[in-house]
This record gives C-alpha cells, structure tokens and sequence, in this order.
C-alpha cells in the first residue's frame, strides 16, 4: 500500500465512552400544593349561584297564577337552575347554594369549618337579594287582580312563596283552612328532604361521579321539592327559606326556625351517614415515584383545585 494512501481499516476508539446505568424509576422529592381562588372569590360566587337558585325557585312560584306553572312547573325550574348554577360556579365555589349543604359537608369532612359561617351569609345575601328584586318589580294592582277583587297587599301576595306549616301550610291555603299540615309532617319531610338531598350532593360529587352531578343533584332538587310542596312549600335550602320570609308577613318569620333546624338536622344525619359508609381513598394520583392519596386534598364538593408539583430537591 502507498504511503500516500489512508487507511480506511475500521478501529476501536483508544478510549471507550462509559454511559452511566439508566435506572427503571427515578426517585424525586415532590411536593404538591393545591391552589384553591381566593375566599372572596368563592363567597362572590355561592351569593351569585343562590340568588339564581332562589330568583327560580321564589320566581315561578310566584307568577304560577299568571302562568298556570303548578308545583310540578316550579320544582322542574328550580332542578334547571340548580343544573346551571352548577355547571357554571360549581367548579369555584363547591356548587353549595344552600346552608344545608355547606353543613353537610362540613360533618362529612369535605368542607372546611371556618368557612361555614361565610358561605352561609354569601347564600343568604345572595337569595335576599333574589327575592328584594322579584318583591320590587311586583306591579301594586296585581296582588288584587289576582285575589279576584278581594283587598289584598304586596307582601301578602309574595307569602305564596313562604315556606310554612299548620295554618301556612298550603293545604290549609287551598282548603281554605279545612285541613293542614301540622307542625310533625312539615318537620319530618324538612328533615328527610334535606338529607336525601345532601347524601345525593355528598356520593354525587366524588371523584367517580363528579361529571354527572349536576344532572343527579338539580333532579333530585327537583323531586324533592315536588314532595314537599304541599306540606311546606317545598323548603329543603334555609336561604330560599329565609329569602321568601323577608318579604312576607310576619306570621313566615315567626315559623321560619323550622327551616333552618329541620334542614340542619337532615344535613347532619346525611354528613354522618357519609363519613361512616363513604369510601376513603378514591385513589392514588402518582408523580414520579411519589404517590399522593387523593383525600389528601380538600375536596369541597364540585370545586376544581388547580394542583400545582414542585421539586423540592436541594
């Protein structure tokens, strides 16, 4: 071979690359921090989801003269709005809208304490404020066109809308007085109503079902308050309670503590159920080589927390 010629003869490197072993799994040190919006956030948003639950739920009820709605037309509007309000604030808020169930889930370990008393006055405002505008916008000559000629005042014409027993109750309204139902019946349907009501809420938002539970929980809203409608107007949400007693007479403030401790009693036994039978651990959400339980979190109902991993190596 010449000289000049290059010698094409394949050869080993002099030095041989070492690559270092790849493992299977690699180990790292995660931290995970749910970022919820802020309270004023959530609270701006339950007052905004009860004042539609309450405009729909008081709303119907009280035009069902002029528009032949019936019991079966309002409890299917309410479940709607509930479907809605849902679907649209749930993820911020938790989808509460109603005392009994920020309760519920506080005694079901799926809401914080601290936050009750807020949520409830969010949903209180909210539903008031529901009911001033529908209350303000009632034309003066329609409470005695309604009554058919007979004297009648505005708030009277809105106590329709009241939650009430015995005397109140609508039975004895359209019996006029002949029948009624007495305090027991209203106190056992508030109490079961509103249990039923907050169990659905509870098993309906877990993260197995969560993407029905609009659908299950304004259905259920629905069909509960169709039962209840003619023995106590169909209550079941101590704001609506409240809500449609502010504007009446006096005689629905004077039975209104019943609206609010029977649907705490019901929320309560159904927390409880919840917390006895419910299945911990829904899963196992795994970063890496870390797994991290998912009851780990706060979990307020239909509230979405944004998860946020970080890498804690030093």
């Amino acid at each position: 071979m010449s000289q000049d010629t290059p010698d094409l003869t394949p050869t080993t490197n002099a030095i041989p690359a070492t690559a270092a072993p790849v493992p299977d799994e690699v180990a790292l040190d995660l931290v995970v921090v749910p970022v919820r919006p802020s309270l004023l956030v959530r609270l701006g948003t339950e007052a905004l989801g009860s004042f539609l639950l309450v405009l729909a739920a008081i709303g119907i009820l009280l035009y069902t003269p002029l528009t032949g709605a019936s019991a079966l037309g309002t409890a299917l509007g309410l479940g709607l709005a509930v479907v809605g309000g849902t679907i649209a604030f749930g993820h911020v808020s938790g989808g509460h809208f109603n005392p009994a169930i920020t309760f519920g889930a506080a005694i079901a370990g799926r809401s914080p304490w601290r936050e009750v008393l807020p949520y409830w006055l969010a949903q209180v405002v909210g539903g008031a404020l529901a009911a001033a505008a529908l209350f303000l916008t009632i034309p003066s000559a329609l409470p005695t066109l309604v009554s058919q000629g007979a004297e009648t005042t505005t708030r009277a014409f809105f106590g329709a809308t009241a939650n009430g027993f015995g005397a109140h109750s609508p039975l004895a309204t359209l019996t006029t007085g002949e029948a009624s139902f007495e305090l027991l019946p209203a106190l056992l349907i508030e109490i079961l109503g509103t249990a039923l009501l907050v169990g659905v809420v509870l098993g309906a938002t877990n993260r197995v079902a969560k993407r029905l539970a609009p659908f299950a929980i304004g259905l259920t809203y629905a069909a509960l308050v169709l039962i209840a409608s003619p023995i106590t107007n169909g209550g079941l949400n101590p704001a609506r309670s409240t809500a449609a007693a502010l504007f009446s007479e006096s005689s629905a403030l004077g039975q209104l503590w019943l609206f609010w401790v029977a649907p705490l009693v019901g929320a309560a036994l159904a927390g409880l159920a919840y917390r006895a039978f419910a299945t911990s651990g829904l899963g196992t959400t795994e970063f890496g080589t870390t797994v991290v339980e998912d009851d780990e979190f706060d979990d307020d109902l239909l509230e979405e927390d944004e998860i946020i991993v970080t890498d804690e190596r030093g």
